[in-house]
Parts: C-alpha cells; sequence; structure tokens
C-alpha cells in the first residue's frame, strides 16, 4: 500500500513546490488551505491519516472564527457546540463560575482535522503520508527528503509536526534536552453536561477540562505530573485514587459511557520556550509555542499562527518583503500575540500547583467576579482581521 501510494504521488504531482508544509495538524492545514487558495503550489507532508483522535482538549476561541469562514470552513455546520461559561473548581472541591468574554465553541480533533484536510485536497493542496527525515537549508532554497526516500525542494518551508518531533533533534532545539515530566490523557463520553460550559477541575497534581464536542459527546482530557501518575499502575487506577477526589470529576467519570475502548494518552509535554523560526523554518502552533493547557487555547493559537505566517508567505513571494523580513516580521507578530498568553498560562499554571493559593485565589475571586473574566482575556485573543 505504501509504494502504491509513493507511485502515485511521483506519477500526478511534482517534487518543487512554492511551500512544503511539515505537519498537517490545525496549523498546517490552515496555512495549507490559505496559501493554495491564493495560487501557490502547497506540499502538506502529513505521517499520520486523517480523521484521527488526539489528545486535546477540543475547545477553540471564538477569535478565529472570522478565519476559519475565510477559509471556507462553517464549524457549526459540522456541528460544534458553542460554548459560553466557564467553571472552574478546586482541589478541595469549591466553584466558581464565569461568563466566557469572548466565547468559543468544541469540536474534536477528529472531526475538524479530517474536514481541513478534504478542503486543502479540493483547493488543491498535495497531501503526502509519509515522515520527513531531513529539512535543509542552502543557497536559498529549501531541499526535504522523507523516509520514502523522495527528495523534494520548495523556496519555504512550515514546521507545523506539534509537539516534539526528531526534526527538533537534528535542528538542536535546547527545549528538546529538557525533561518534559506531564502526561496527557483524553476520553470522550456520554452523559450529562451541559452545551454550553467548559469546565476546569483541579486534582493533586494536575487538573481536567470538560466540554461538549459534536454528536453529544463530553470530551475529558486531563493532564497531570508524571511524578504523581507513577506510583500507579494504570490509568484507571490514578483516576480512582487521584483524579476521583474532585467530587465533579468523580460525578462524570461515574456516569457517564466511555466512547473510547481505551483511554489516549501523550507524554514529554513540555511548555518551554521556543523560536518561532528556526534555520529558516516557519513555525507554526505547538511547534512554535504551547500554552498552558490550563488555559485551554492551544488550538487557536495554532489557527492564528497559520494566518500570520500565510499572509507573510504571500507577501515575500510576491517580491514584497524579503526572507530576512519574513522571518523577523513573523517572529515580532507570534510575539506580539502570544507572548503574553504563554507568560499567563505559566503563571496561572503555577498558582494552581499551589493548593493553598488556589484555595486563597478562588476566595478572592468569589469575592470579586469581574476579576476571573479579565484573567481569561489575557489568555484570548481578540476576534482575527482577514487580510
Amino acid at each position: 500500500m505504501h509504494l502504491y501510494n509513493k507511485c502515485v504521488f511521483l506519477k500526478i504531482n511534482k517534487l518543487q513546490y512554492d511551500i512544503i508544509i511539515v505537519g498537517g495538524g490545525l496549523a498546517g492545514l490552515c496555512a495549507s488551505i490559505h496559501l493554495s487558495q491564493k495560487g501557490r503550489s502547497v506540499l502538506v507532508i502529513e505521517k499520520h491519516s486523517f480523521g484521527k483522535h488526539k489528545v486535546c482538549g477540543e475547545y477553540i476561541s471564538n477569535e478565529v472564527l472570522p478565519y476559519l469562514v475565510f477559509l471556507g470552513i462553517d464549524v457549526f455546520s459540522l456541528g460544534a457546540t458553542k460554548i459560553n461559561k466557564f467553571e472552574l473548581s478546586t482541589h478541595n472541591n469549591k466553584l466558581i463560575t464565569s461568563k466566557l468574554p469572548l466565547g468559543g465553541f468544541g469540536i474534536s480533533r477528529y472531526l475538524l482535522d479530517k474536514s481541513l484536510a478534504e478542503k486543502a485536497k479540493k483547493v488543491g493542496v498535495q497531501i503526502q503520508h509519509d515522515t520527513v527525515d531531513v529539512i535543509d537549508f542552502s543557497n536559498n532554497i529549501f531541499t526535504v527528503k522523507t523516509q520514502s526516500n523522495l527528495t523534494l525542494t520548495s523556496n519555504l518551508v512550515i514546521g507545523a509536526y506539534g509537539k516534539r518531533s526528531n526534526i527538533d533533534v537534528k535542528l538542536n532545539r535546547p527545549f528538546i534536552k529538557q525533561k518534559s515530566p506531564f502526561l496527557g490523557v483524553k476520553i470522550h463520553v456520554k452523559g450529562n453536561f451541559p452545551n454550553d460550559v467548559i469546565a476546569l477541575h483541579n486534582f493533586e497534581g494536575g487538573y481536567c477540562g470538560v466540554s461538549k464536542v459534536e454528536d453529544d459527546r463530553i470530551n475529558m482530557c486531563y493532564i497531570t505530573n508524571y511524578k504523581s501518575f507513577k506510583k500507579y499502575k494504570s490509568i484507571e487506577e490514578f483516576q480512582k485514587q487521584v483524579v476521583y477526589k474532585n467530587k465533579f470529576l468523580k460525578t462524570l467519570f461515574e456516569n457517564s459511557i466511555p466512547q473510547f475502548e481505551a483511554p489516549l494518552s501523550i507524554s514529554q509535554i513540555s511548555f518551554s520556550n521556543k523560536n518561532p523560526v528556526e534555520n529558516h523554518i516557519i513555525m507554526c502552533g505547538d511547534t512554535a509555542g504551547m500554552i498552558h493547557p490550563l488555559c485551554g487555547n492551544g488550538m487557536s493559537m495554532a489557527i492564528r499562527s497559520a494566518q500570520m505566517a500565510s499572509v507573510l508567505i504571500l507577501n515575500y513571494l510576491e517580491g514584497y518583503i524579503t526572507r530576512d523580513d519574513l522571518e523577523k516580521k513573523y517572529s515580532k507578530q507570534w510575539n506580539d500575540n502570544f507572548k503574553i498568553r504563554l507568560k499567563a498560562g505559566h503563571f496561572v499554571a503555577k498558582l494552581f500547583d499551589k493548593e493553598h493559593l488556589t484555595e486563597k485565589l478562588v476566595a478572592f475571586l468569589n469575592y470579586i467576579p469581574s476579576v476571573l473574566p479579565k484573567i481569561i482575556q489575557l489568555t484570548h485573543g481578540k476576534p482575527m482581521k482577514i487580510k
């Protein structure tokens, strides 16, 4: 099957592109649609097939809705749920609620990635299921080599391959050398949970995000310190011994029906700083930087970074700016849009890592409830302007 796919690729596609995008997640697919709609030849290299569940909070801020419409994606016709309320509980089961200042929506990565991939193909994006081994930049041209022995060239490369990859090792990115002690676990269940709420429930050593997605499913995705998790023999035992101490989570787990055969998990999650440009590669989404899941807005950041990169890349390809301008402008825009979010995410995560501070913070927020929406705004952006 792999040989057949490779032969078809060589027969119907070329080996040189305007842009090669390494990774077919949210950032990679959004950028591919944008660039292809503007008449550019785009190749996406993605190792997995589309229509795959991923460990993800599956909540997206409404800030990106104008851009998704621009790309031709109507999330609500796909079944996305509208979310406008927020709930937060502490380790000791104290609850605080708030309205979401901008609002958001819930949709699974399975459905959204699949829909974006279908749209990309319709607008002429070439997609190759393969793994990239080498990205080399020389004489103002990128050479990309894959495991199936393809050698491709392009004017530009977008790195949108996710949280960590062997490419990061070869690029000698500093974060890849640091230990990443976090573990993420996700399940879909069916049960009783409001359509319009996103909840964040804390437990010792971690927290769990809960929200509805399409098909009346509830996404439950939690992150924990691996040090806390490794004391237990299994995910199920960890949940019963640790997660269930939060009564809201216990009620949800015990009164719902799992929709997966087994929970999905991912380790080595890093929140260390990354550079948005490495060896002339324009990094997007989690490849450029991850906001703490506590803030629940990484998907919006990925989509927004795709738009920023695409606009600047088109300016470069049309001769309005140099490569050096492109890289400097993208780095600046990344920092202008996301640096405060990332810092706010780190700060909030540290607060919630300390139980006594969490309790004091929640007591303060209950006393002055207008503060919570302002904290939420620090981790969200304004509605995107489409250029």
